[in-house]
């Protein structure tokens, strides 16, 4: 079955584009979540702590896969690494087999960090999801969930 398109020129109004709504939502939540961390005493930010838990997991080892995986230009992403480095958490190291390739590996002091950040991320979630049941939570992750399907790229 084919649906009318939901949005058109004629209606579209940027104030309610659900881009926008998701985007400021995701502003919202990562500065909700840099205040929790620094209000703890932390020098992160969610987006570096996203960056450092990738590198943790073993889900990137390189500046190549987190651009990539995060959707970062070259620029920012080296930017972002250059600050994790300056704060001990990440080191940077050639790779032997291919002196081109910059390993990224992750320290003791990254690793300690990594479990400060989930209280905050649950503490920070649960106070923008008040009032929600657990059912509209589910629909609304399935929700997006497939808008990112749609969307035809890579997860």
């Amino acid at each position: 079955m084919t649906h009318a398109p939901l949005y058109s020129p004629e209606t579209y109004t940027p104030e309610d584009s659900l881009g926008r709504l998701i985007a400021d939502v995701s502003r919202r939540l990562q500065a909700a979540m840099d205040e929790e961390m620094a209000r703890r005493g932390t020098d992160i930010t969610a987006a570096q702590w996203g960056i450092l838990m990738r590198i943790a997991n073993g889900c990137a080892s390189t500046a190549a896969q987190l651009c990539r995986s995060t959707h970062y230009d070259t620029g920012s992403m080296t930017r972002m690494l250059d600050r994790l480095e300056e704060k001990g958490l990440i080191h940077r190291a050639r790779n032997s087999k291919d002196r081109r390739v910059v390993s990224l590996e992750i320290t003791e002091a990254g690793r300690a960090i990594c479990p400060l950040m989930p209280p905050v991320a649950v503490k920070v979630l649960n106070a923008h999801l008040k009032g929600f049941t657990r059912a509209e939570l589910d629909q609304f992750k399935g929700f997006l969930n497939r808008m990112r399907a749609n969307s035809g790229l890579p997860v």
